[in-house]
């Protein structure tokens, strides 16, 4: 979760008693990866190492550390077999350890599953923004209408509010491998936006909302004003993922959120193998 390092900090400043739970390693079949953090206080948890007996296994003994004062770290390996009534066929070892300042001060900053730039702010945008709320991505919303926009106090925490007059002068302020999401209310802005990211040509994902009528019309005229056939090829319209039927904005959202992490999820793995492929060399006899 991305603001539990920012709940312990609030914990610790309240002078909650916590234990804070990690996973330090994880073998084979494992409900999730090392790293992954929990929070336990006497009447509440925060996080989730993975959930069914393991994590109730981990609170049980969070909490008797909290009721027996115990100040030293402990750890613990789970084989997640028949003892634990799971079947995942790995292992995991946990570290316990009170939560304390200098735990809240190395705690590692996390890395977003992506940068996004969400253009539109209108029901389907407010949608996706509240869909993506959760997860740890950092989300620019951009629009020119301020009305459109909730209170700042209801932004999530990884939104950022941007309001300008020249909303797609803003394209060129995302990171090399951002994705966008064009969803405007009027077409010619969308065109513009879309126009403006094509030419840049090094984002990871483009979407565009809109029929497939709207894609070849934005495909004629893009390729009218000299954007190459192969980085049009890669503007997604419609957007969200296929058979998912419905057109509330919500569906939409959870359709679209569910493609992002599709395609986030798959230039990992080839960013994976990548890293993994053998190095060619050569053999001097």
């Amino acid at each position: 979760m991305p603001n539990l390092r920012n709940t312990a900090a609030a914990w610790l400043e309240a002078g909650t008693p916590a234990v804070l739970v990690e996973v330090t390693e994880a073998l084979g079949s494992a409900p999730r990866e090392a790293g992954t953090r929990m929070l336990v206080s006497a009447s509440r948890c925060e996080g989730t190492i993975g959930g069914g007996h393991l994590e109730l296994k981990a609170i049980e003994r969070a909490r008797r550390m909290l009721c027996e004062d115990l100040g030293a770290p402990q750890s613990a390996h789970y084989p997640l077999g028949p003892a634990l009534g799971q079947c995942c066929g790995g292992a995991v070892t946990l570290a316990f350890s009170r939560l304390d300042g200098h735990a809240v001060a190395a705690w590692p900053p996390s890395t977003p599953r992506f940068v996004l730039q969400l253009y539109g702010a209108g029901h389907v945008g407010r949608a996706i923004v509240r869909a993506l709320a959760p997860l740890d991505v950092r989300v620019d919303w951009i629009d020119e209408r301020e009305a459109e926009f909730p209170s700042d106090a209801a932004l999530p925490a990884n939104t950022r509010k941007v309001c300008v007059d020249s909303i797609e002068a803003e394209v060129r302020d995302a990171p090399r491998g951002a994705y966008f999401l064009v969803l405007t209310h009027e077409h010619d802005l969308d065109l513009r936006i879309t126009e403006a990211i094509l030419r840049r040509g090094d984002f990871g994902f483009l979407g565009l909302i809109g029929s497939k009528t709207k894609r070849a019309r934005f495909m004629h005229r893009l390729e009218s004003r000299g954007i190459a056939a192969a980085t049009l090829a890669r503007m997604t319209c419609p957007i969200g993922l296929p058979g998912i039927p419905g057109k509330e904005p919500e569906v939409i959202a959870v359709a679209v959120v569910a493609q992002l992490l599709q395609v986030c999820s798959s230039a990992d793995q080839a960013s994976a193998s990548a890293r993994s492929a053998p190095t060619s060399s050569t053999l001097t006899v």
